[in-house]
């Protein structure tokens, strides 16, 4: 709750502009950035040139320092001069930008080019009910006309205008002189408090996301920390392992369980900053040896095969407790975990909670024992058979595909290693996914479209040189440039034997889809630690898709 109430003002805009100019006025980095176009701001300066009110700006008055625009409508500014006061923009930014760009006359870069807000002109021929400001003055005489910033700087012989028109002119400058603001000033406000207010008032947009928030929350020049710099140039580190893919609340959820052990929302907007900040460089450690793990042991090439994102937190949180690699029986139980989470489509709902569940079990496994399950898995062929529809979103499907990545699977065509790459396991139809028996040949088959029936290949020309092909002619055709054919499909967890009569040879896809439904869960098994309790009814989630970040409106309801 807010100490003081807002409290409405009335500001002149010069004098608005002057503290933008001085670095008082700061757009918050989560406001997006500007987007009005000259012919809107025309409008704009129409309204205030003829008097009328254009809404009210919200402004937090604070000595927070958040990570704010360093300038505004392409202008640079300087900061905030030292022990003064800040007033952040919470609503009416397009506006106030707008405003400053036009009366400064200033050039607006974005998307590549250059809008000139020079070229906005004050039609002084205009009767009162017409448009007085516009950005189109074709056919018109230049004595007639005079742009939005010259009428403001200009005498009336260096505006070279005609003696009738210098009333108008005169009326204008006082109008903007004088022209008084509606200022909501808040005031005593703490950062979660201004940034609430922001998600309040913007509700016919964009909603911020937590993310966000903490950019802004987080940000200390003193310590030279900003979290939209550090995970920027840390995402780029995470690109040479191929890793770059994953998203900001990851690191958000990684901070958090190792301050709370808890990763929900709510608490990572609570976490405190000096705390957050000290903590980051463990963050980026435990991460560190996360995705290690991931490539080395679980043998995952890629991020964007990874079942869930946010697997990456409890073995993040794993590494901060122990700080090399696991061994024996801890590495068993720590892959375990990781199977197990996978196949069920365990974060799938309520992630956030689960993952602090999960985050316990890892305490266990630390502290050398075996964390208790109150869920099965069900590696069975039958069970693989039933629920493997392929969608590349599904972490059951996604599981498997780590499995068969982790083969280090070889081309038909030369058994030279596949090369996989996060920019193409972004859609089911990707380069790197093959349906063995193609779908276009064998559409009458139930289960054409499964797991069972994918392979990775290497690259678009596999296709190009299969497309509609039996499974008997292309790998006949590929078999004799590839000598070692029978190991390279073995490396697909595919049978084949170029002597004996094979599901392959017979273009018999029941046969095919049985053998590879058998040998993927045999791959499984190895992969968990059985209990009695797996193996029984337990169904996947069929829509087991990795969940998107929430926004905090979305993070209040939950809660």
């Amino acid at each position: 709750m807010l100490t003081h109430q807002p409290t409405p003002v009335a500001k002149p805009l010069s004098q608005i502009l002057g503290d933008i100019e001085q670095g008082r006025v700061k757009i918050p980095q989560f406001q997006r950035a500007f987007v009005w176009t000259r012919d809107q701001s025309a409008r704009l300066l129409d309204s205030l040139l003829k008097g009328f009110p254009f809404g009210t700006f919200i402004l937090w008055k604070t000595r927070e320092e958040l990570r704010s625009l360093r300038d505004i409508g392409g202008c640079q500014l300087p900061p905030t001069p030292k022990g003064d006061l800040v007033y952040y923009v919470l609503d009416g930014q397009q506006r106030l930008t707008s405003l400053f760009a036009a009366l400064r006359g200033l050039p607006i870069k974005r998307r590549g080019r250059t809008e000139n807000f020079r070229q906005i002109y004050v039609d002084l021929d205009a009767e009162p009910a017409d448009a007085i400001v516009t950005t189109d003055i074709s056919g018109r005489s230049s004595a007639d006309y005079t742009t939005i910033t010259d009428l403001q700087s200009k005498d009336f012989d260096e505006l070279g205008i005609d003696a009738r028109h210098r009333q108008k002119v005169r009326k204008y400058r006082d109008t903007i002189t004088g022209y008084l603001c509606s200022l909501i000033d808040v005031h005593d406000a703490s950062i979660d408090d201004a940034t609430d207010i922001f998600t309040r008032i913007n509700v016919t947009g964009k909603p911020l996301t937590v993310f966000e928030i903490m950019v802004a929350k987080t940000f200390d020049a003193s310590k030279s920390f900003d979290l939209s710099e550090k995970v920027a140039r840390f995402r780029e580190e995470l690109a040479e392992c191929k890793f770059e893919t994953v998203p900001d609340i990851v690191f958000l959820q990684t901070a958090s369980v190792l301050l709370k052990k808890e990763c929900k929302k709510q608490h990572i907007l609570r976490l405190d900053k000096a705390d957050f900040i000290q903590a980051w460089p463990k963050v980026e450690d435990a991460i560190r040896a996360a995705i290690d793990h991931c490539r080395s042991s679980l043998r995952i090439p890629v991020s964007a095969l990874l079942p869930y994102m946010s697997l990456l937190v409890p073995l993040a949180y794993f590494f901060s407790k122990h700080h090399h690699p696991p061994g024996g029986e801890m590495s068993r139980r720590l892959e375990d975990l990781f199977w197990r989470v996978s196949l069920v489509g365990r974060y799938s709902s309520a992630q956030e909670t689960k993952v602090g569940h999960d985050v316990t079990r890892v305490d266990r496994i630390v502290q050398g024992s075996s964390p208790h399950y109150d869920y099965p898995v069900n590696p069975t062929p039958a069970f693989i058979a039933r629920n493997g529809e392929f969608r590349v979103g599904r972490s059951f499907v996604k599981a498997i595909l780590c499995m068969l990545a982790g083969r280090k699977p070889r081309s038909f065509r030369n058994n030279a290693e596949v090369i996989i790459s996060n920019d193409w396991l972004k859609r089911a139809n990707s380069k790197n996914y093959h349906h063995f028996f193609p779908k276009s040949t064998f559409k009458s088959e139930a289960n054409i479209n499964h797991v069972a029936n994918i392979t990775i290949v290497d690259d678009y020309l596999n296709k190009r040189a299969i497309r509609a092909k039996k499974p008997s002619r292309y790998i006949t055709d590929f078999a004799r440039e590839n000598p070692h054919m029978k190991e390279t499909l073995e490396t697909h967890l595919i049978r084949w034997d170029s002597s004996g009569s094979t599901a392959i040879d017979e273009d018999n896809f029941g046969r095919f889809f049985g053998e590879r439904c058998a040998d993927i869960s045999k791959e499984l098994r190895e992969r968990i630690i059985a209990r009695p309790s797996d193996e029984g009814e337990h169904a996947a989630n069929s829509e087991d898709y990795e969940p998107l970040e929430m926004t905090v409106a979305d993070a209040e309801r939950a809660a």
